[in-house]
């Protein structure tokens, strides 16, 4: 896709730490080889070493193996919100397009109620209802960001379904799967994967703001915005402790920055 080509030395960047990132997160469990819970009182808040190389936390757990298990965590619930919401709302766009009608006007006046709302203020009103359960904190995010995917989806696929080579592909009576597959998605897809980006980062922001206000995923579990909550009271005392998962999370978003530099969904 010309989503994905790379078009200078910033994508090049922004990749590269984005990757870097993920192999963290999925492979640095396994290369650490610690239990980011395991705790060991004698080893707390001793300072980066060679046997820990970030330093370890009040309970003597290494802050290495629970940055590695909080980007996994925070990394993973956020690709997996943006993806459901991409589907959601790329779903709901084409349909409502697709209908018109009625139907049409349903989906975006439900959408406009949606988007009404301040994002992070309907993320923390679904989530208070259950403070720091993974499926509602998922299922908050989700449908806080599917509403941008639905608008964006329904402009483009009016804006396709009105053409001549889907109106000739409708005489000759080709079914909607098929004007979806050669018509829709050379058009959609790119637009929906910079939105992608976008919300990644948003998200990731999210649950980070989640997690130190207190009404994220609750402790023992390793998570970013956790993390900083728990480390901020030591910052004097321990400043490798908070430097860690706030120098993660800047490298997370300047990495999804420098991917949509210079691409913007039109």
């Amino acid at each position: 896709m010309n989503w994905i080509r790379i078009r200078s030395p910033r994508h090049i960047v922004g990749w590269s730490i984005i990757l870097g990132i993920a192999g963290f997160a999925l492979l640095g469990p396994l290369l650490i080889g610690r239990d980011p819970y395991n705790q060991n009182l004698a080893m707390a808040l001793r300072p980066p070493s060679f046997e820990a190389p970030l330093g370890t936390d009040s309970f003597g757990r290494s802050v290495l193996a629970r940055l590695a298990e909080a980007a996994r965590v925070s990394f993973g619930l956020a690709a997996l919100s943006v993806a459901t919401a991409a589907v959601l709302g790329g779903l709901t766009g084409v349909a409502a397009a697709w209908w018109g009608g009625w139907r049409e006007r349903l989906l975006s006046s439900f959408a406009d109620g949606v988007l009404a709302i301040p994002g992070l203020m309907l993320v923390v009103l679904l989530v208070s209802f259950a403070p720091g359960q993974f499926w509602l904190l998922y299922l908050a995010i989700s449908l806080t960001l599917w509403v941008e995917y639905f608008r964006v989806v329904r402009a483009v696929s009016k804006q396709v379904l009105g053409g001549s080579p889907v109106q000739a592909s409708r005489l000759l009576g080709f079914d909607m799967l098929y004007v979806v597959r050669r018509h829709l998605l050379p058009e959609i897809a790119p637009l929906v994967l910079t939105l992608m980006t976008f919300g990644v980062a948003s998200a990731v922001l999210a649950i980070a703001s989640l997690g130190y206000i207190n009404i994220g995923l609750r402790p023992p579990a390793a998570e970013l915005g956790q993390m900083m909550a728990e480390y901020l009271p030591l910052y004097q005392r321990a400043p490798w402790l908070l430097a860690s998962p706030v120098a993660l999370l800047i490298l997370a978003v300047l990495g999804l920055a420098l991917l949509t530099s210079g691409e913007r969904p039109e």
